[in-house]
């Protein structure tokens, strides 16, 4: 679903499937996992590269809905 909002994270951290809130993306899923995606580190997927570029490596807060 191209409409669908998908970070990758640490499974031992939150859980696979869980929907999460990140400040500054919004509702997304955690859909995926990564080699570098570790502890407290998440990965939010943005399609287009400027809009990636502009959001930037940052600390933002995660709330992960049960």
């Amino acid at each position: 679903n191209p409409d669908r909002k998908v970070i990758a994270v640490d499974p031992d951290v939150i859980p696979l499937g869980s929907e999460v809130y990140v400040e500054g993306y919004g509702k997304a899923v955690a859909g995926d996992i990564g080699g570098a995606i570790q502890n407290d580190r998440i990965d939010v997927f943005i399609p287009n590269q400027g809009d990636a570029f502009d959001f930037g490596r940052k600390d933002v807060e995660v709330t992960v809905y049960e």
